[in-house]
């Protein structure tokens, strides 16, 4: 090899091979650091490419065996319920087959149709409570509220107002409040309060109007005892809750009743003052709250799972709801028969409507084990899904993993062979500095 000054051609090229071996351990280190074959889309662009699908892919599969897992918790709540519902039906069965028999007496027979009555009621509190995360399982729910812009003024119920003593008013049994027989919604339900003074006593009378019914139930508490000087009376910023449970509302008292109460018995039927009459109503025309349903907590017809990405129908499994309140039981298949709650208040309170209501429970129970039988149906139907979703996520880990994945022994091997070219490299940087030494001392001869 020549020596010359103005070009070190040797050096040159033994520094560009070292750079590129350099550069090449750098990239062997990212890789065995990150475990990862592909690190940037310099590496294989097209790899890179088809495994973040098939990572988007598996993470979807997860989410959708989650979904799937709380989709079985959800069915096993409905299908605890309808176990429950069962055994209520079993009862309810007894007590129709006992009220059929002559040997009975009315009152008898009345003490059987109000357990009857009660454990019916039962089953559509059982219904409308069933949910999972506030979705309806058995029955359409019974959230209900009052319009309280009844107190605002000029609303139907402006006269119970703080001023007046009253605090607050709240529904206590949604299910009774939410019922509703003629499909109209809770619309024509209503709640009237009364301050009446009997005698020289003052009650306070909640009355409940159910499907426009008046009164569907009625109940008074003594408030006499609240008045100033009285055994209960509040002081200011105390309040009392009075209990109406018979109608399903809580009433919160404050200080004021005693103004109320001192009024009350100051009037008489007139309203204009005491004339002696032993039973009066102190606001004039009953004060009036409105009832408002939530439209929202309904049973709905299906429940949708998403089991994967992609809005398509094989991403998707969907369950079909059956109701299985007091409404839908005993319809039988067809849905045409009369339900329990057609039965109505005396469903049992003869002999000949016990002969019938013992048909329809016999019906109420094979509705309620096709419905139960449903719940297992899908309840098999998503394990079967479940599993297949778990086999298709290994199959997409283990695509993703040949294309992503990195081969660490053949990585290392790489590695290895750069710290060669590493050292070679500058082994030769350093024989070209040596090659420069001896052209220095050739030319200082």
């Amino acid at each position: 090899m020549a020596l010359n000054i103005i070009s070190d051609h040797a050096a040159n090229l033994a520094h560009r091979n070292l750079a590129r071996a350099e550069e090449a351990a750098n990239r062997s280190l990212a890789k065995l650091s990150s475990g990862k074959r592909v690190v940037s889309a310099r590496d294989d662009a097209a790899s890179m490419a088809i495994g973040s699908r098939l990572n988007s892919t598996a993470s979807a599969l997860t989410s959708g065996i989650v979904n799937i897992g709380q989709g079985n918790s959800m069915l096993q709540i409905a299908d605890g319920a309808m176990a429950t519902i069962d055994d209520v039906l079993v009862r309810m069965n007894t007590l129709a087959v006992q009220a059929a028999s002559e040997n009975l007496s009315d009152t008898e027979r009345g003490f059987l149709n109000d357990e009857f009555v009660a454990l019916r009621t039962e089953i559509n509190r059982i219904a409308a409570a069933t949910n999972f995360n506030g979705i309806q399982l058995l029955g359409d729910g019974s959230d209900v509220s009052l319009d309280y812009s009844d107190l605002q003024a000029g609303g139907s119920a402006e006269v119970l107002s703080v001023a007046n003593g009253f605090s607050n008013f709240t529904i206590t049994d949604d299910n009774y409040w939410a019922r509703d027989a003629n499909d109209n919604g809770s619309a024509d339900n209503q709640l009237r309060f009364d301050v009446l003074k009997t005698g020289d006593r003052i009650l306070l009378s909640a009355r409940s109007e159910i499907d426009g019914t008046s009164p569907h139930r009625t109940q008074s508490i003594d408030i006499t005892d609240y008045a100033s000087g009285g055994s209960k009376a509040l002081d200011a910023g105390q309040t009392q809750t009075l209990d109406f449970e018979d109608v399903g509302v809580n009433v919160n008292l404050n200080f004021n009743i005693a103004t109320t109460i001192t009024n009350a018995l100051a009037q008489g039927s007139d309203g204009a003052g005491a004339d002696g009459s032993a039973t009066a109503q102190i606001f004039g025309a009953s004060p009036v709250f409105s009832v408002l349903e939530d439209q929202g907590n309904k049973l709905p017809d299906k429940i949708y799972f998403q089991l994967g990405g992609g809005n398509t129908g094989g991403a998707q499994l969907s369950i079909p709801t059956t109701a299985v309140d007091g409404a839908a039981l005993g319809t039988g298949k067809t849905g045409t028969e009369t339900s329990l709650d057609e039965l109505g208040s005396n469903a049992i309170a003869t002999s000949a409507k016990a002969q019938s209501a013992i048909e329809a429970v016999a019906r109420a129970i094979d509705d309620l084990q096709r419905a139960r039988a449903n719940i297992g149906t899908n309840q098999n139907r998503l394990d079967v899904a479940s599993e297949s979703l778990a086999s298709t996520l290994e199959n997409v880990k283990e695509a993703r993993s040949s294309l992503l994945d990195l081969d660490v022994a053949m990585e290392l091997t790489n590695y290895a062979s750069k710290q060669i070219l590493i050292k070679s490299s500058v082994a030769m940087l350093a024989r070209v500095s040596e090659m420069r030494q001896n052209l220095i001392r050739l030319l200082a001869g």
